[in-house]
Protein backbone atom coordinates (compact mmCIF):
# COMPACT_ATOMS: atom_id res chain seq x y z
CA UNK A 1 0.00 0.00 0.00
CA UNK A 2 3.16 2.65 0.90
CA UNK A 3 4.49 1.84 -2.23
CA UNK A 4 1.27 2.52 -4.47
CA UNK A 5 1.03 5.79 -2.68
CA UNK A 6 4.51 6.42 -3.30
CA UNK A 7 4.13 5.78 -6.82
CA UNK A 8 1.06 7.87 -7.37
CA UNK A 9 2.74 10.77 -5.16
CA UNK A 10 5.86 10.15 -8.09
CA UNK A 11 3.46 10.73 -11.10
CA UNK A 12 1.93 13.78 -9.67
CA UNK A 13 5.18 15.71 -9.31
CA UNK A 14 5.22 14.39 -13.31
CA UNK A 15 1.61 16.25 -13.52
CA UNK A 16 3.21 19.63 -12.17
CA UNK A 17 5.67 20.08 -15.73
CA UNK A 18 2.06 19.94 -17.77
CA UNK A 19 1.57 23.58 -17.78
CA UNK A 20 4.91 24.93 -18.64
CA UNK A 21 5.48 21.99 -21.22
CA UNK A 22 2.12 21.42 -23.42
CA UNK A 23 0.10 23.88 -25.03
CA UNK A 24 -2.40 22.80 -27.02
CA UNK A 25 -4.29 26.22 -28.37
CA UNK A 26 -3.20 27.37 -31.78
CA UNK A 27 0.51 27.84 -32.68
CA UNK A 28 2.48 29.73 -34.93
CA UNK A 29 6.23 29.85 -36.10
CA UNK A 30 8.94 32.92 -36.20
CA UNK A 31 10.78 33.05 -39.11
CA UNK A 32 14.47 31.89 -37.59
CA UNK A 33 15.16 29.19 -37.15
CA UNK A 34 12.03 27.34 -36.24
CA UNK A 35 9.93 28.77 -39.34
CA UNK A 36 12.89 27.57 -42.04
CA UNK A 37 13.33 23.95 -40.17
CA UNK A 38 9.07 23.83 -39.95
CA UNK A 39 9.22 24.58 -44.16
CA UNK A 40 12.18 22.31 -44.70
CA UNK A 41 10.32 19.98 -43.45
CA UNK A 42 7.12 20.59 -45.12
CA UNK A 43 9.13 19.90 -48.18
CA UNK A 44 9.79 16.82 -47.04
CA UNK A 45 7.05 15.54 -46.83
CA UNK A 46 5.88 17.07 -50.17
CA UNK A 47 8.26 16.12 -52.32
CA UNK A 48 9.18 12.67 -50.61
CA UNK A 49 12.85 13.86 -50.43
CA UNK A 50 14.11 12.62 -47.40
CA UNK A 51 18.06 13.43 -48.27
CA UNK A 52 18.51 17.01 -48.72
CA UNK A 53 17.97 20.04 -47.19
CA UNK A 54 15.68 21.98 -49.64
CA UNK A 55 15.03 26.08 -50.41
CA UNK A 56 12.45 26.00 -52.87
CA UNK A 57 14.22 23.94 -55.55
CA UNK A 58 17.71 24.93 -54.30
CA UNK A 59 20.11 22.31 -52.10
CA UNK A 60 20.59 23.76 -48.60
CA UNK A 61 24.14 22.43 -47.49
CA UNK A 62 25.55 24.01 -44.42
CA UNK A 63 22.98 22.26 -42.24
CA UNK A 64 22.48 18.57 -41.54
CA UNK A 65 18.85 17.21 -42.20
CA UNK A 66 18.17 16.00 -38.49
CA UNK A 67 15.96 17.99 -36.99
CA UNK A 68 14.15 18.44 -40.45
CA UNK A 69 13.89 14.64 -40.73
CA UNK A 70 12.34 14.87 -37.30
CA UNK A 71 9.28 16.99 -37.64
CA UNK A 72 8.40 15.37 -41.24
CA UNK A 73 8.55 12.01 -39.52
CA UNK A 74 6.71 13.22 -36.49
CA UNK A 75 4.02 14.56 -39.00
CA UNK A 76 4.35 11.99 -41.26
CA UNK A 77 2.86 9.43 -38.28
CA UNK A 78 0.65 11.61 -36.35
CA UNK A 79 -0.72 14.26 -38.83
CA UNK A 80 0.42 17.32 -40.51
CA UNK A 81 -0.75 19.54 -37.85
CA UNK A 82 1.50 22.06 -36.58
CA UNK A 83 1.38 20.47 -32.98
CA UNK A 84 3.34 17.42 -34.09
CA UNK A 85 6.39 19.86 -35.29
CA UNK A 86 6.90 20.53 -31.53
CA UNK A 87 6.59 16.80 -30.51
CA UNK A 88 10.90 16.18 -31.35
CA UNK A 89 11.63 19.41 -29.28
CA UNK A 90 9.25 18.52 -26.49
CA UNK A 91 10.53 14.80 -25.96
CA UNK A 92 13.79 16.39 -25.98
CA UNK A 93 12.55 18.75 -23.04
CA UNK A 94 11.10 15.71 -20.82
CA UNK A 95 14.32 14.14 -21.21
CA UNK A 96 16.17 16.93 -20.61
CA UNK A 97 13.92 17.83 -17.30
CA UNK A 98 14.73 13.85 -16.24
CA UNK A 99 18.40 13.82 -16.48
CA UNK A 100 18.59 17.26 -14.59
CA UNK A 101 16.92 15.63 -11.65
CA UNK A 102 19.53 11.91 -12.28
CA UNK A 103 22.34 15.20 -12.21
CA UNK A 104 21.13 15.98 -8.74
CA UNK A 105 20.55 13.03 -7.36
CA UNK A 106 24.40 11.81 -9.06
CA UNK A 107 26.19 14.92 -7.43
CA UNK A 108 24.45 16.32 -4.92
CA UNK A 109 21.20 14.41 -2.80
CA UNK A 110 18.54 12.58 -3.65
CA UNK A 111 16.34 14.92 -0.62
CA UNK A 112 15.53 17.90 -2.69
CA UNK A 113 16.25 16.57 -6.67
CA UNK A 114 12.87 17.22 -7.62
CA UNK A 115 13.61 20.66 -7.52
CA UNK A 116 16.43 21.17 -10.28
CA UNK A 117 13.91 20.23 -12.83
CA UNK A 118 11.36 22.72 -12.05
CA UNK A 119 13.86 25.27 -11.51
CA UNK A 120 15.11 24.97 -15.06
CA UNK A 121 11.70 24.60 -16.61
CA UNK A 122 11.51 28.51 -15.08
CA UNK A 123 14.19 30.13 -16.26
CA UNK A 124 13.92 31.95 -19.35
CA UNK A 125 16.18 30.49 -22.12
CA UNK A 126 14.66 27.00 -20.92
CA UNK A 127 11.44 27.64 -21.37
CA UNK A 128 11.74 29.81 -24.34
CA UNK A 129 13.86 27.26 -26.78
CA UNK A 130 11.41 24.27 -25.16
CA UNK A 131 8.59 25.98 -26.93
CA UNK A 132 10.72 26.38 -30.46
CA UNK A 133 10.88 24.10 -32.95
CA UNK A 134 14.48 24.12 -33.38
CA UNK A 135 18.14 21.73 -32.58
CA UNK A 136 18.44 23.56 -29.73
CA UNK A 137 17.33 22.04 -26.84
CA UNK A 138 17.71 18.54 -29.09
CA UNK A 139 21.03 19.30 -29.34
CA UNK A 140 21.27 20.33 -25.03
CA UNK A 141 19.55 17.38 -24.03
CA UNK A 142 22.20 15.44 -25.60
CA UNK A 143 24.90 17.22 -24.19
CA UNK A 144 23.18 16.64 -20.64
CA UNK A 145 22.84 13.39 -21.20
CA UNK A 146 26.92 13.09 -21.68
CA UNK A 147 27.49 15.05 -19.01
CA UNK A 148 25.48 12.86 -16.96
CA UNK A 149 26.74 9.36 -18.55
CA UNK A 150 30.76 11.13 -17.57
CA UNK A 151 29.83 11.06 -13.63
CA UNK A 152 28.03 7.99 -13.56
CA UNK A 153 31.55 6.44 -14.94
CA UNK A 154 33.16 5.10 -11.42
CA UNK A 155 35.42 2.50 -13.57
CA UNK A 156 35.69 0.75 -16.58
CA UNK A 157 33.11 -1.76 -15.14
CA UNK A 158 30.39 1.05 -15.94
CA UNK A 159 29.92 -0.52 -19.30
CA UNK A 160 26.47 1.25 -20.49
CA UNK A 161 27.37 4.88 -18.97
CA UNK A 162 30.88 3.73 -21.36
CA UNK A 163 28.83 2.91 -24.31
CA UNK A 164 25.89 5.96 -23.30
CA UNK A 165 28.90 8.64 -23.50
CA UNK A 166 30.01 7.46 -26.77
CA UNK A 167 26.53 7.74 -28.34
CA UNK A 168 25.45 11.41 -27.70
CA UNK A 169 29.02 12.42 -29.43
CA UNK A 170 27.36 11.26 -32.58
CA UNK A 171 23.45 12.19 -32.09
CA UNK A 172 24.87 15.91 -31.21
CA UNK A 173 26.80 16.01 -34.37
CA UNK A 174 23.78 15.16 -36.33
CA UNK A 175 22.07 18.26 -34.95
CA UNK A 176 24.83 21.01 -33.90
CA UNK A 177 28.03 19.23 -36.48
CA UNK A 178 31.19 20.99 -35.24
CA UNK A 179 29.15 22.59 -31.96
CA UNK A 180 29.75 19.57 -30.29
CA UNK A 181 33.35 20.86 -29.68
CA UNK A 182 32.06 23.13 -27.01
CA UNK A 183 31.01 20.95 -24.35
CA UNK A 184 33.86 18.23 -24.96
CA UNK A 185 36.94 20.89 -24.72
CA UNK A 186 35.50 22.07 -21.84
CA UNK A 187 35.16 18.43 -20.29
CA UNK A 188 38.69 17.53 -21.38
CA UNK A 189 40.68 17.92 -17.83
CA UNK A 190 37.84 15.91 -16.28
CA UNK A 191 37.85 13.44 -19.51
CA UNK A 192 41.60 13.12 -18.67
CA UNK A 193 41.37 12.22 -15.11
CA UNK A 194 38.68 9.11 -16.37
CA UNK A 195 40.72 8.74 -19.69
CA UNK A 196 40.84 4.80 -18.88
CA UNK A 197 37.40 4.57 -20.22
CA UNK A 198 38.62 5.34 -23.56
CA UNK A 199 40.56 2.28 -24.03
CA UNK A 200 37.42 0.06 -23.65
CA UNK A 201 35.44 -1.09 -26.58
CA UNK A 202 32.21 0.01 -25.09
CA UNK A 203 33.32 3.86 -25.67
CA UNK A 204 34.08 3.40 -29.21
CA UNK A 205 31.07 1.02 -30.06
CA UNK A 206 28.62 3.90 -28.72
CA UNK A 207 30.99 6.32 -31.04
CA UNK A 208 30.09 4.35 -34.19
CA UNK A 209 26.24 3.93 -32.90
CA UNK A 210 26.13 7.65 -32.18
CA UNK A 211 27.24 8.82 -35.90
CA UNK A 212 25.41 5.93 -38.02
CA UNK A 213 22.51 8.73 -38.30
CA UNK A 214 25.24 10.91 -40.11
CA UNK A 215 27.15 7.77 -41.55
CA UNK A 216 24.03 7.00 -43.39
CA UNK A 217 22.54 10.66 -44.47
CA UNK A 218 26.39 11.43 -45.55
CA UNK A 219 26.12 8.33 -48.13
CA UNK A 220 22.60 9.09 -49.27
CA UNK A 221 23.64 12.59 -50.27
CA UNK A 222 27.12 12.00 -51.56
CA UNK A 223 26.23 10.90 -55.34
CA UNK A 224 24.23 14.60 -55.25
CA UNK A 225 27.11 16.42 -54.65
CA UNK A 226 30.42 17.53 -56.42
CA UNK A 227 32.13 17.10 -53.00
CA UNK A 228 31.27 15.43 -49.12
CA UNK A 229 29.28 17.35 -47.42
CA UNK A 230 31.63 17.33 -44.53
CA UNK A 231 33.27 20.35 -46.49
CA UNK A 232 29.56 22.26 -46.75
CA UNK A 233 29.25 22.02 -43.09
CA UNK A 234 32.90 23.26 -42.01
CA UNK A 235 32.17 26.10 -44.42
CA UNK A 236 29.37 26.75 -42.45
CA UNK A 237 31.65 26.62 -39.54
CA UNK A 238 34.47 28.03 -40.56
CA UNK A 239 32.04 31.13 -41.55
CA UNK A 240 30.63 31.04 -38.27
CA UNK A 241 34.26 31.56 -36.64
CA UNK A 242 34.96 34.43 -38.76
CA UNK A 243 32.98 38.03 -37.96
CA UNK A 244 30.01 37.65 -39.27
CA UNK A 245 25.83 39.65 -38.09
CA UNK A 246 25.64 37.45 -34.78
CA UNK A 247 29.35 38.26 -34.02
CA UNK A 248 29.97 39.86 -30.28
CA UNK A 249 32.05 41.38 -28.58
CA UNK A 250 34.43 38.40 -25.90
CA UNK A 251 32.22 39.86 -22.78
CA UNK A 252 28.88 39.07 -24.63
CA UNK A 253 27.87 35.92 -22.23
CA UNK A 254 28.93 38.09 -19.29
CA UNK A 255 25.85 40.00 -19.21
CA UNK A 256 23.38 37.60 -21.57
CA UNK A 257 23.59 34.51 -19.28
CA UNK A 258 22.72 36.78 -16.48
CA UNK A 259 19.37 37.88 -18.39
CA UNK A 260 18.69 34.77 -20.30
CA UNK A 261 18.44 32.80 -17.41
CA UNK A 262 16.32 34.66 -14.75
CA UNK A 263 14.94 34.50 -12.50
CA UNK A 264 17.51 32.53 -11.00
CA UNK A 265 20.59 33.37 -12.43
CA UNK A 266 22.17 35.18 -8.87
CA UNK A 267 21.61 32.07 -6.95
CA UNK A 268 23.26 29.91 -9.64
CA UNK A 269 26.31 32.56 -9.69
CA UNK A 270 26.57 32.39 -5.75
CA UNK A 271 26.44 28.41 -6.21
CA UNK A 272 29.72 28.40 -8.54
CA UNK A 273 31.24 30.97 -6.77
CA UNK A 274 30.72 30.05 -2.87
CA UNK A 275 29.97 26.47 -2.86
CA UNK A 276 33.13 23.90 -1.59
CA UNK A 277 33.10 20.68 -2.11
CA UNK A 278 35.66 17.62 -1.38
CA UNK A 279 33.91 15.73 -4.03
CA UNK A 280 36.08 15.65 -7.27
CA UNK A 281 32.96 15.01 -9.64
CA UNK A 282 30.60 17.74 -8.17
CA UNK A 283 33.77 20.21 -8.33
CA UNK A 284 34.69 19.55 -11.86
CA UNK A 285 30.88 19.69 -13.06
CA UNK A 286 29.44 22.12 -11.36
CA UNK A 287 32.14 24.11 -11.24
CA UNK A 288 35.36 23.82 -13.73
CA UNK A 289 33.13 22.85 -16.53
CA UNK A 290 30.43 26.27 -17.10
CA UNK A 291 33.22 28.50 -16.58
CA UNK A 292 35.49 26.51 -18.76
CA UNK A 293 32.37 26.03 -21.65
CA UNK A 294 31.78 29.95 -21.05
CA UNK A 295 35.22 30.74 -21.87
CA UNK A 296 35.59 28.69 -24.73
CA UNK A 297 32.30 30.35 -26.31
CA UNK A 298 33.31 33.53 -25.60
CA UNK A 299 36.46 33.04 -27.90
CA UNK A 300 34.41 31.74 -30.68
CA UNK A 301 33.08 34.87 -32.94
CA UNK A 302 29.52 33.55 -33.25
CA UNK A 303 27.61 34.40 -30.19
CA UNK A 304 23.87 33.52 -29.36
CA UNK A 305 21.74 33.51 -26.33
CA UNK A 306 21.22 29.70 -27.34
CA UNK A 307 24.72 28.69 -26.73
CA UNK A 308 24.81 28.42 -22.73
CA UNK A 309 21.34 26.07 -22.94
CA UNK A 310 24.14 23.32 -22.87
CA UNK A 311 24.90 24.34 -19.76
CA UNK A 312 21.20 25.33 -18.44
CA UNK A 313 21.30 22.39 -16.35
CA UNK A 314 24.27 22.72 -14.81
CA UNK A 315 23.41 26.38 -13.57
CA UNK A 316 20.21 25.04 -12.64
CA UNK A 317 22.09 22.46 -10.23
CA UNK A 318 24.22 26.04 -8.76
CA UNK A 319 20.87 27.38 -8.23
CA UNK A 320 20.17 25.48 -5.69
CA UNK A 321 23.17 25.03 -4.25
CA UNK A 322 22.99 29.19 -4.07
CA UNK A 323 20.05 29.30 -2.73
CA UNK A 324 20.91 26.61 0.07
CA UNK A 325 24.52 28.74 0.93
CA UNK A 326 22.26 31.57 1.17
CA UNK A 327 19.90 30.28 3.58
CA UNK A 328 22.23 29.02 6.02
CA UNK A 329 24.72 31.91 5.67
CA UNK A 330 24.51 33.87 9.27
CA UNK A 331 25.90 37.27 7.10
CA UNK A 332 23.70 36.94 4.20
CA UNK A 333 20.16 34.78 5.27
CA UNK A 334 18.79 38.78 6.13
CA UNK A 335 19.73 40.06 2.92
CA UNK A 336 18.14 36.89 1.23
CA UNK A 337 15.52 37.23 2.45
CA UNK A 338 14.81 40.80 2.43
CA UNK A 339 15.44 41.16 -1.01
CA UNK A 340 13.65 38.08 -2.42
CA UNK A 341 10.27 39.22 -0.09
CA UNK A 342 10.45 42.45 -0.31
CA UNK A 343 12.09 44.07 -3.23
CA UNK A 344 11.84 41.64 -6.03
CA UNK A 345 8.00 41.68 -5.31
CA UNK A 346 7.82 45.22 -5.10
CA UNK A 347 9.73 45.62 -8.33
CA UNK A 348 7.47 42.58 -10.14
CA UNK A 349 4.34 43.90 -8.88
CA UNK A 350 5.11 47.57 -10.25
CA UNK A 351 6.27 46.67 -13.06
CA UNK A 352 2.65 45.01 -14.27
CA UNK A 353 0.53 47.68 -13.16
CA UNK A 354 2.67 50.05 -15.19
CA UNK A 355 2.68 48.02 -18.05
CA UNK A 356 -0.69 46.87 -17.54
CA UNK A 357 -3.02 50.02 -16.87
CA UNK A 358 -0.37 52.57 -18.85
CA UNK A 359 1.70 50.55 -21.41
CA UNK A 360 -0.05 48.30 -23.00
CA UNK A 361 -1.59 49.99 -25.78
CA UNK A 362 1.95 50.38 -27.55
CA UNK A 363 2.37 47.10 -27.98
CA UNK A 364 0.92 44.40 -30.19
CA UNK A 365 -0.40 41.80 -27.76
CA UNK A 366 -4.32 41.26 -27.63
CA UNK A 367 -6.65 41.08 -24.22
CA UNK A 368 -5.65 37.35 -23.65
CA UNK A 369 -2.03 38.39 -23.64
CA UNK A 370 -1.77 41.37 -21.73
CA UNK A 371 -3.71 39.48 -18.94
CA UNK A 372 -2.24 36.35 -18.87
CA UNK A 373 1.40 38.33 -18.66
CA UNK A 374 -0.08 40.42 -15.77
CA UNK A 375 -1.67 38.21 -13.87
CA UNK A 376 1.63 35.78 -14.01
CA UNK A 377 3.68 38.75 -12.87
CA UNK A 378 0.91 39.50 -9.68
CA UNK A 379 1.12 36.11 -8.80
CA UNK A 380 5.30 35.60 -8.84
CA UNK A 381 5.56 38.69 -7.10
CA UNK A 382 2.74 38.24 -4.19
CA UNK A 383 4.22 34.31 -4.05
CA UNK A 384 7.68 35.67 -3.01
CA UNK A 385 6.18 37.83 -0.52
CA UNK A 386 5.15 35.12 1.60
CA UNK A 387 8.99 34.11 1.70
CA UNK A 388 9.85 34.90 5.91
CA UNK A 389 12.97 34.47 8.19
CA UNK A 390 11.22 31.29 10.14
CA UNK A 391 10.09 29.50 6.88
CA UNK A 392 12.07 26.47 6.94
CA UNK A 393 14.28 25.47 3.88
CA UNK A 394 11.77 23.41 2.35
CA UNK A 395 9.06 26.03 2.63
CA UNK A 396 11.67 28.72 0.84
CA UNK A 397 12.38 26.20 -1.59
CA UNK A 398 8.44 25.57 -1.99
CA UNK A 399 7.64 29.74 -2.04
CA UNK A 400 10.91 30.28 -4.54
CA UNK A 401 9.42 27.92 -7.14
CA UNK A 402 5.72 29.01 -7.15
CA UNK A 403 6.68 32.54 -8.13
CA UNK A 404 8.40 31.44 -11.34
CA UNK A 405 6.30 28.69 -12.02
CA UNK A 406 2.87 30.42 -12.00
CA UNK A 407 4.43 32.94 -14.13
CA UNK A 408 5.71 30.87 -17.00
CA UNK A 409 2.38 28.71 -17.00
CA UNK A 410 0.59 31.65 -17.31
CA UNK A 411 2.84 32.90 -20.20
CA UNK A 412 2.40 29.47 -21.88
CA UNK A 413 -1.16 29.90 -21.26
CA UNK A 414 -1.39 32.94 -23.34
CA UNK A 415 0.28 32.10 -26.40
CA UNK A 416 3.38 34.51 -25.85
CA UNK A 417 5.61 31.65 -26.74
CA UNK A 418 3.75 29.72 -28.64
CA UNK A 419 1.41 31.46 -31.24
CA UNK A 420 4.22 33.89 -32.05
CA UNK A 421 3.17 35.46 -35.10
CA UNK A 422 -0.22 35.69 -34.35
CA UNK A 423 -1.29 38.42 -36.47
CA UNK A 424 -0.05 36.78 -39.63
CA UNK A 425 -1.65 33.37 -38.71
CA UNK A 426 -4.95 35.23 -38.33
CA UNK A 427 -5.05 37.18 -41.61
CA UNK A 428 -3.22 33.64 -43.30
CA UNK A 429 -6.81 32.09 -41.79
CA UNK A 430 -8.90 34.39 -43.93
CA UNK A 431 -6.75 33.83 -46.38
CA UNK A 432 -6.75 30.80 -47.13
CA UNK A 433 -11.13 30.70 -46.34
CA UNK A 434 -11.30 32.79 -50.12
CA UNK A 435 -12.67 30.85 -52.94
CA UNK A 436 -10.24 31.13 -55.05
CA UNK A 437 -7.58 29.88 -52.72
CA UNK A 438 -9.17 26.70 -52.01
CA UNK A 439 -7.60 24.23 -54.06
CA UNK A 440 -5.59 26.10 -55.70
CA UNK A 441 -1.53 25.51 -55.77
CA UNK A 442 0.12 28.84 -54.79
CA UNK A 443 3.41 29.68 -56.15
CA UNK A 444 6.20 31.99 -54.35
CA UNK A 445 7.90 34.76 -57.12
CA UNK A 446 11.45 34.16 -55.14
CA UNK A 447 13.11 37.62 -57.19
CA UNK A 448 11.10 39.47 -54.28
CA UNK A 449 13.44 37.46 -51.90
CA UNK A 450 15.58 40.82 -51.41
CA UNK A 451 16.07 41.17 -48.09
CA UNK A 452 15.73 40.18 -44.14
CA UNK A 453 12.37 41.10 -44.10
CA UNK A 454 11.00 39.84 -47.14
CA UNK A 455 12.74 36.67 -46.70
CA UNK A 456 10.89 36.20 -42.68
CA UNK A 457 7.57 36.75 -44.39
CA UNK A 458 7.79 33.80 -46.91
CA UNK A 459 9.33 31.46 -44.63
CA UNK A 460 5.70 31.87 -42.42
CA UNK A 461 3.68 32.71 -45.01
CA UNK A 462 4.58 29.38 -47.25
CA UNK A 463 4.66 27.51 -44.27
CA UNK A 464 0.90 28.77 -44.00
CA UNK A 465 -0.15 28.11 -47.63
CA UNK A 466 -2.50 25.39 -47.77
CA UNK A 467 -1.77 24.22 -50.86
CA UNK A 468 2.41 25.73 -51.60
CA UNK A 469 3.81 25.49 -54.87
CA UNK A 470 6.86 25.51 -56.35
CA UNK A 471 9.18 28.68 -56.73
CA UNK A 472 9.19 31.04 -59.63
CA UNK A 473 12.31 33.09 -61.28
CA UNK A 474 9.66 36.08 -61.99
CA UNK A 475 6.08 36.09 -61.94
CA UNK A 476 6.70 35.76 -65.87
CA UNK A 477 6.90 32.66 -65.41
CA UNK A 478 3.03 31.92 -64.77
CA UNK A 479 0.88 30.30 -66.82
CA UNK A 480 -2.62 31.79 -67.13
CA UNK A 481 -4.86 31.11 -64.09
CA UNK A 482 -1.79 30.62 -61.40
CA UNK A 483 -1.91 32.54 -58.15
CA UNK A 484 1.38 33.50 -56.41
CA UNK A 485 2.81 35.49 -53.51
CA UNK A 486 4.34 38.69 -54.86
CA UNK A 487 6.58 41.46 -53.44
CA UNK A 488 5.62 44.74 -53.92
CA UNK A 489 9.00 45.87 -55.45
CA UNK A 490 7.56 43.97 -58.93
CA UNK A 491 4.40 47.05 -58.62
CA UNK A 492 5.77 47.94 -62.45
CA UNK A 493 5.42 44.75 -63.86
CA UNK A 494 2.21 43.68 -62.44
CA UNK A 495 0.76 47.31 -63.69
CA UNK A 496 2.44 46.26 -67.09
CA UNK A 497 1.07 42.42 -67.71
CA UNK A 498 -1.99 40.60 -67.31
CA UNK A 499 -1.91 40.38 -63.20
CA UNK A 500 -4.17 41.20 -60.97
CA UNK A 501 -3.67 41.50 -57.33
CA UNK A 502 -6.22 39.43 -55.25
CA UNK A 503 -5.36 40.23 -51.84
CA UNK A 504 -2.47 42.30 -49.65
CA UNK A 505 -2.40 43.29 -46.13
CA UNK A 506 0.17 45.18 -43.88
CA UNK A 507 0.18 41.75 -41.93
CA UNK A 508 1.42 40.18 -44.94
CA UNK A 509 3.93 42.99 -46.05
CA UNK A 510 5.77 43.11 -48.78
CA UNK A 511 4.10 40.14 -50.26
CA UNK A 512 0.51 39.87 -52.25
CA UNK A 513 -1.33 37.39 -53.39
CA UNK A 514 -1.85 37.78 -57.43
CA UNK A 515 -3.11 36.17 -59.97
CA UNK A 516 -2.09 35.95 -63.83
CA UNK A 517 -5.22 36.67 -65.47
Amino acid sequence: MINIILKFKFFLKLFIFIPIIFYFGKRSYIAYDEGFYALQARWILDKGNWTIPLWFDNYTLDRTIGLQFLIAKSQDIFGRNIFWAYLPTTIAAIVMLFITYKLHEELIDKKYAFVSPLILSTTYLWFDYSHLATQDIIFSSLVTIGIFSLAKIKSRNNKFYILLFGIWIGLAFMMKTFLVAAPLISLLPYLFIKKNFFLTKFFWLGLIIGFIPYLIWTISIDPYLNQNIIFHLFEKFTNLSNKNNFSNPFYYYFWNIPITFLPWSIFSIIGIIFHRSENKDQKFILTFFPLTFILTISLFSTKTPYYPLQISSILTLNSFLGIKYLFNSKRYKSIFIFITSKIIPLFLISIACLYYFFFKNITSLNFKENTYLFIGLILFGLSWSFIEKKNNFKNVLIILIIGPYLLTSFLLGSGLFTDRSRELRETMEYVSSLDIVKNQTIKIDKSGLSNTDSHSKIIRISILTPNLGEGVNSIDELNPGELAWSSETLDKSIKDNPYEILYKHNNLKPWRLILRR
